[in-house]
């Protein structure tokens, strides 16, 4: 492969959101989060290999930040020190962002929800966190009438 398409094929824009959660939670404050990684990790990223659905964040050990739950399927080529797909992977994170975390979700019930993932412009692979409180269910049923309310109003602007 020539060092022009490998350069094209590395600079591909991965960005894998996690959808539900705009849904299920009210997002108060949003952080960007180093993850520590594998190489057939990266490597599966780099193809979008990834889901965030269902996954979370928590604080254990001396007070580091863990993600629980996200999936990053093995690597097609990977060979038998492939990665195990759903294992709880730390996240980099400044002590000053890690004790406001802390201290919001022990105080104030709230929760932190991996939103997105993507590879910044270095090539490191990100992950966008957010603060989230859980909505209940006639929250959900009024973000579902405000969602069809703009998509009616955009098909009436464009005709």
């Amino acid at each position: 492969m020539g060092s022009n398409k490998l350069g094209k094929l590395m600079k591909k824009d991965v960005l894998i959101k996690n959808k539900r959660a705009t849904f299920d939670y009210e997002l108060v404050d949003k952080f960007t989060a180093g993850i520590v990684l594998v190489g057939t990790e990266m490597k599966s990223i780099r193809l979008g290999k990834a889901s965030l659905v269902d996954t979370f964040c928590f604080f254990a050990g001396n007070n580091e930040l863990w993600v629980k739950n996200m999936n990053i399927s093995e690597y097609s080529f990977g060979s038998y020190n492939n990665h195990l797909p759903r294992r709880d992977r730390k996240l980099l994170l400044n002590r000053k962002e890690l004790n406001k975390l802390q201290r919001e979700v022990k105080d104030n019930g709230m929760t932190i929800v991996p939103t997105k993932m993507f590879i910044n412009e270095k090539g490191l692979c990100k992950v966008e966190i957010a603060l989230a409180r859980g909505k209940k269910e006639y929250d959900k049923r009024e973000s579902i009438k405000e969602k069809d309310a703009r998509r009616d109003m955009d098909r009436y602007m464009k005709r």
